[in-house]
């Protein structure tokens, strides 16, 4: 995933969202993207796709996606903007996050993937999106001054690198991954 500094802020707050509402979706359209240049050619040649954060509980079946998918992107579906907020309590320090019950062999704060409908499915517990979150915000405030202390910069693209990589060590059997994000300035095409 590739984030700017503003995107970094809404989507870790996103994170942050699903894991307080146990009885929501959060949908992240991000197909619709542009990517960044390099990106999709024959050197990386992933494909954009959609995201969707669950919490465990809601027990929901990627199966019926592509109907609620439709039915959300609808040109007559309702609209209505709501905002909502998340306490920053919610957000973990570096210091409270325990390492050790993480590697835990039976740990069950992991995020579960699956792929289904060009959208991947993150499902968890509350603490499986809160810890990852803080990620998002420390790379919306690290990107930008790593960019601009850098002189020489490639139009177009970027040759600097500010990452972060999130993921438990017992990843499950059906072969879960690492999520890395990195932060990359606004591009144009």
């Amino acid at each position: 995933m590739y984030i700017d500094r503003m995107d970094g802020r809404r989507v870790g707050a996103l994170w942050l969202l699903a894991a307080r509402s146990t009885r929501s979706l959060v949908y992240l359209p991000m197909c619709a993207t542009p990517i960044p240049p390099g990106i999709g050619d024959e050197l990386f040649p992933e494909r954009p796709l959609d995201l969707v954060l669950a919490h465990h509980s809601l027990q929901f079946s990627p199966s019926v996606w592509k109907q609620v998918r439709e039915r959300i992107t609808a040109r007559n579906a309702p609209r209505e903007l709501q905002t909502a907020s998340v306490p920053d309590s919610d957000l973990p320090a570096d210091d409270e996050v325990d390492y050790a019950a993480l590697n835990y062999q039976d740990n069950r704060d992991v995020l579960r993937q699956r792929l289904y409908a060009e959208t991947l499915f993150l499902t968890g517990s509350a603490a499986a999106f809160r810890e990852p979150a803080r990620h998002f915000f420390a790379l919306a405030k690290e990107g930008p001054p790593a960019a601009a202390g850098n002189s020489i910069y490639l139009q177009g693209g970027c040759n600097y690198h500010v990452c972060r990589q999130f993921y438990w060590p017992h990843l499950d059997s059906r072969g879960n991954r690492e999520v890395h994000v990195e932060y990359c300035p606004r591009w144009t095409r």
